[in-house]
Order: C-alpha cells, then structure tokens, then sequence
C-alpha cells in the first residue's frame, strides 16, 4: 500500500512500537514518526492519541486520522483539529477482555466483602461474614459501545443481574438494556454497582452530579472505568462522606495524574488505579488500522468512524 502515515505517540519507546508494527502489516507505506522534535510532511494518515497544532500544519493533505484509543475527547478538544478530517477510532483494541475482567474483579470484591476481611486482617479479626445471592447485587453498565457490552455480558455470565444504558436502543441477550426513552433515573434506580464506561462529550460531562447520584441505590458503589470528567468529584465526595455512596473505584479522574494532595488518595471509600483497567495493545490495534486505511484506500466506509456531533 502506497501511503504515507505519520505517528504521533508522545512516548519515543512506544512511537517506535507502533511504527514497527504498522510497518509490518502495510508493506509498501512510508511510516515516520511525529515527536522529540521531528518535523514530518506530507503524510496521507495520522496515527495517534492526540496531536499538535504543528502536525496539522505541516500536513494539511491528510485524509484521516486514525486514533489509537478508544475516546477522542482529548483529540476533538484540539482547536487546531481541522473541521473536515475524518476521524477513525480503534473500536477495542485488545482492551474489552482487560476491562471486563477489571470490573468483574471490582464487583467480586464487593460481592464477597472481600475488602472487610482486609480490615479484618488488619485488626487481627477472624470472623466469617455473611454473603448475599448475586441477585441482591444489580449492576449497571453505562455505556453499550463495544467496550461496554463486553462488560456487561461478562458480569452477566458471572451470575449477576446486568442492565445497560445507552442513547440509542439496544439488544443484548440476557442484558436489560435502556436508553434515553426510559430514562436515566429508571435505569439509575436500585442499582447497587454502576459502571461508567461512555464516552466524555459535551452531552455526558459531569452527568453523575449529587442529584443522578442520589438516583442510585443507597450504598451504591461506583466504578469509572472511562473520563474523569463523567463525574462530579466534588458531589462523589459528598456522596461518599454522607454515607449516600458506600465507595468508589476510580481507574480515571478528571486531572490525571491524580495531584499527590487530592482527597480521594487517602479516603476510605475510594479506591485508585492509574488509568490501567484497558492498555492498549498496539499488536492488534495496528492490525486494526491497517484493516481500516486498507477499507479507506478502496472508498468503504469504516467501523468506528466517528460522528462529532456525538463526541464518539
């Protein structure tokens, strides 16, 4: 394939990763690098998390630009992004299975109280504690991308009641799924986990404020898995210090790095991961793109094309 790509990863050791791979998998591509001060021209695609304004300049023929994560909110948030680029997004990239089984981990632990027999531990306890059925743990997927199904049906294969939300109507075996025409409060209603899995657009920023909060079950404990930016941090504290919210479990936060003097690192209800629940696997998300620019050389249309007016 007669093509030119730049690749923008800010890390060296990954941009490097990254261009072997597409290399690899697209024979006859020209392939460089975009960073530590390389300045390239020229290029038909861009592969990449976010970009410079410079790129864009130096590269104002480019056809598309083929995200390697999931989100593009870091890249839509780029003024420089020019109005008319496509935008193509990695639809999982090897992440699905790693944030299933991070959720799945979260939701066992609370199951089988597992974080009591931790302070049970500390306290030089030894006292068996009581397990409810699975049915008494109803569990809410918010988000039913492809990330998020995958979530879903693998808390609902593990015995739990799963239900889902998401804009427009979905099927799911063995998954209730909602959406806008039921409304977020029903599917808020009596859930005791809620995952967050949506994208962060202008439509979902700061959604679960002290209000939708209080829509869960009391007790509820939340886990991100998606944008800091979903929650109100401040209403979660609240919630948390209330007793309204037994806990969460925080893989994002709206500043990351999460500031060494922020509340969440030393409260008792939360619990921190450093974005880790999805990594990327660059072996089969290049396999991915390279699929995608093949689809986009011949005219198709591609999966995962991104609609702005949606964030996704």
């Amino acid at each position: 394939m007669s093509v030119h790509l730049v690749v923008t990863d800010a890390d060296e050791a990954s941009r490097r990763r990254w261009i072997d791979a597409l290399s690899a998998r697209l024979p006859g591509a020209t392939i460089e690098g975009w960073g530590d001060g390389a300045v390239v021209g020229g290029a038909d695609y861009a592969v990449g998390w976010k970009a410079d304004a410079a790129l864009f300049a130096a590269n104002p023929a480019l056809r598309a630009f083929l995200t390697t994560s999931a989100g593009v909110d870091a890249l839509l948030a780029n003024e420089a992004l020019p109005r008319a680029l496509p935008i193509v997004r990695i639809e999982d990239g090897g992440m699905g299975a790693q944030m299933a089984e991070y959720c799945l981990h979260e939701v066992i632990r609370l199951h089988r109280r597992f974080g009591d027999y931790e302070r049970q531990q500390r306290d030089a306890q030894w006292t068996p504690l009581d397990v409810e059925p699975k049915t008494a743990w109803p569990i809410g997927v918010f988000g039913l991308g492809v990330i998020g199904t995958r979530i879903a049906r693998t808390l609902a294969a593990a015995g739990f009641p799963v239900r889902g939300y998401s804009r427009s109507p979905k099927r799911i075996e063995g998954i209730e799924c909602l959406d806008e025409r039921h409304g977020l409060r029903a599917f808020l209603a009596g859930t005791r986990v809620l995952v967050v899995v949506a994208p962060l657009t202008a439509h979902t920023a700061r959604l679960f404020d002290a209000q939708r909060l209080q829509w869960l079950a009391r007790g509820a404990w939340l886990v991100n898995v998606a944008r800091g930016g979903l929650v109100d941090e401040t209403a979660l504290l609240d919630a948390l210090d209330s007793g309204r919210l037994a806990g969460a479990t925080l893989d994002v936060v709206a500043r990351e790095p999460l500031p060494p003097d922020h509340p969440f690192w030393h409260h008792r209800g939360v619990r921190i991961t450093p974005h880790v629940s999805g990594i990327t696997e660059i072996e089969v998300s290049a396999a991915q793109i390279a699929a995608k620019l093949a689809a986009l050389e011949r005219g198709e249309r591609v999966g995962g094309l991104v609609d702005r007016s949606r964030g996704y």
